[in-house]
């Protein structure tokens, strides 16, 4: 019987996939997209809201973070304001932004990005996210890296930009981490996709579930209008 239910739920995901553009159609459109619009971007600043949130030890921090982007790709941050627990406050937090700096320095974004280079890809299905249409996309890591996910991709069937990620890193990020699960969603502002909230679960030996979200706001863009972007 179980046999039989699996067997029935493959078809079903290969029925769904069915008359849709391959992965490799779909990836092809989105990388040429992205390039052109990095091309295009000349920058943008942004504020963000941090929330970490320990349920088992009744602990919370927020921080209020100013973000300059450049047209390189690279990112500084500037904290506004913090406040709660103050191991947050002192470590997390600071640790946070030395990570995102370095990921967005040029010579190590092409390490990051969503290409055939780091990816593997499988068309699943079409969907819709905030009345679009939307391809999601199975991403299977080809090297275990620090920077790599392990998940599936939403992307805009017209803009061909990445709407929104569900996954995990490809790389344990630590020992003390049992699991990590995340979700990335992104907004299109004029004519520019950009980050609109990030959720993270982290399972942690000992300490127990600590949630991290993240809303991003007041955006103010410097690029070319009409082009479609989809950045982080």
């Amino acid at each position: 019987m179980v046999l039989h239910s699996l067997f029935a739920l493959t078809l079903m995901v290969a029925d769904d996939a069915a008359g849709l553009p391959s992965a490799d159609e779909i990836v092809s459109k989105m990388v040429r997209r992205d390039d052109e619009r990095r091309s295009e971007l000349q920058g943008y600043t942004s504020e963000r809201r941090y929330v970490l949130e320990n349920v088992k030890h009744h602990k919370q921090a927020e921080m209020l973070v100013r973000t300059v982007y450049r047209k390189d790709g690279s990112k500084e941050f500037d904290v506004v304001s913090s406040r709660g627990w103050g191991g947050a406050r002192k470590h997390v937090f600071p640790r946070l932004l030395e990570a995102e700096t370095e990921a967005s320095r040029p010579g190590g974004r092409e390490d990051s990005r969503i290409t055939p280079q780091n990816y593997s890809f499988r068309t699943l299905r079409a969907s819709e996210v905030a009345g679009r249409k939307a391809y999601v996309i199975q991403v299977i890591p080809k090297e275990q890296k620090t920077y790599l996910i392990r998940g599936t991709i939403w992307v805009d069937a017209e803009d061909f930009a990445i709407v929104r990620i569900e996954g995990e890193p490809a790389k344990n990020p630590s020992f003390w981490i049992k699991r990590v699960q995340f979700e990335h969603n992104y907004e299109k502002h004029g004519a520019f996709w950009l980050a609109e909230s990030d959720t993270s679960i982290s399972d942690v030996r000992v300490f127990g579930s600590t949630e991290l979200r993240i809303h991003y706001f007041d955006y103010v863009v410097n690029g070319a209008a009409g082009i479609q972007a989809g950045l982080r």
